[in-house]
């Protein structure tokens, strides 16, 4: 995608060849900043912190940090440690584990000679898959949305409400739950999308609106409260969002308060997609509610926030009063049942074991 004019992957290799540049995403939407990750810790740091997110770009990274390890120790223990290292940063996101795993199984039965050069190109291709992944998602999301442009008899917006930021800054480029935006807009469909303010962070009103602006695509911000009222009134034509882990069954994990847009889009029969590449299918689990461990941050993100001044300054404020406890519990799980289709890279499937075994056959036992 394009920041002002000049096209950007979200991660990408730094000049001498062995370092990685990233965007951070926690400058957005008031400064456009790139760092520069030189060790497994500083890759370790991105992800938890929040530098990089979005389960795909979780995994693109964790990929660069194994690398790094091996650039700077291609040991046994380095690579264990690395591991355990990038494993810990982010329990929800299934793409971690994949990609590290991933890494692991090709650099084991290495000499260490060989590994930094093996993680180094394998990392690359996570990072190219990804993106072919993304672009195929949007490839099969967009007739979606054109249809919904037809039955308005092409006279108006197809309305498209999303939650949390599942654009080409949750991954390495085109997104998941807004490639089939990107594409349908390029194509000169009409489409407009409700962006939810998504708290406690903010990453529809910093993230999405910000990627959304950048390429032209109308939008508007929303409280994330508002999302109901705007389905019972008939201005969302259909819900995309993205997850961050999906299980076999086809429950979907994403940002807090999904579910809660998924209970407003049943009730009012709204069509409610989830966007995802195969890698976030965890194909070991089939009971989201029960099995897939919820994140839970620092309160801090629920008591503070980050805003501009009138006069230009960025502040920190507190929003709580003092000595008020906060919880920040930070995914929630949409189960099946809630979820008219999935739209993966092969295609979309209903949001069940059938549905996923029919395009993935070859994840059945």
């Amino acid at each position: 995608m394009k920041v002002d004019g000049t096209p950007y992957r979200t991660i990408w290799p730094a000049e001498n060849g062995w370092a990685v540049m990233i965007i951070d995403q926690t400058r957005l939407p008031f400064a456009f900043v790139t760092r520069r990750l030189e060790t497994v810790d500083d890759a370790a740091r991105a992800i938890a912190d929040m530098w990089v997110r979005g389960a795909p770009l979780i995994g693109a990274t964790a990929a660069c940090g194994m690398a790094l390890a091996m650039h700077a120790d291609p040991s046994d223990a380095a690579l264990a440690s690395a591991y355990t290292t990038l494993l810990a940063t982010r329990p929800t996101a299934v793409n971690l584990r994949w990609a590290l795993d991933e890494m692991r199984t090709l650099l084991a039965p290495l000499s260490a000679n060989q590994r930094a050069e093996a993680a180094y190109s394998r990392a690359a291709d996570i990072a190219d898959e990804d993106v072919a992944i993304c672009s195929a998602i949007g490839d099969h999301g967009k007739p979606l949305i054109e249809s919904a442009w037809d039955k308005k008899g092409k006279s108006g917006p197809v309305n498209v409400l999303t939650h949390c930021n599942a654009g080409w800054l949750a991954t390495v480029d085109w997104g998941t739950a807004l490639a089939p935006v990107y594409k349908a807009h390029d194509a000169g469909i009409d489409v407009h999308v409700w962006v939810d303010e998504t708290r406690p962070r903010n990453q529809g009103a910093s993230l999405t609106a910000w990627e959304l602006g950048r390429h032209g695509v109308p939008h508007t911000v929303i409280a994330d409260n508002v999302g109901g009222h705007l389905m019972q009134h008939g201005m969302v034509d259909l819900c995309i969002t993205g997850t961050d882990r999906t299980t076999a069954s086809g429950d979907v994990c994403n940002k807090i308060g999904t579910y809660l847009k998924a209970l407003a889009a049943h009730d009012t029969g709204v069509p409610f997609y989830v966007a995802l590449p195969g890698p976030t299918i965890d194909w070991t689990l089939t009971d989201g509610l029960n099995h897939i461990p919820i994140e839970q941050r620092s309160a801090d993100e629920v008591t503070r926030m980050t805003g501009r001044t009138d006069g230009g300054e960025i502040v920190t404020v507190t929003v709580t009063p003092d000595g008020s406890p906060a919880a920040n519990y930070a995914f929630d799980v949409t189960p099946a049942r809630l979820v008219t289709g999935l739209i993966t890279e092969r295609g979309v499937a209903p949001a069940s074991a059938d549905g996923l075994a029919q395009l993935y056959p070859e994840k059945q036992s």
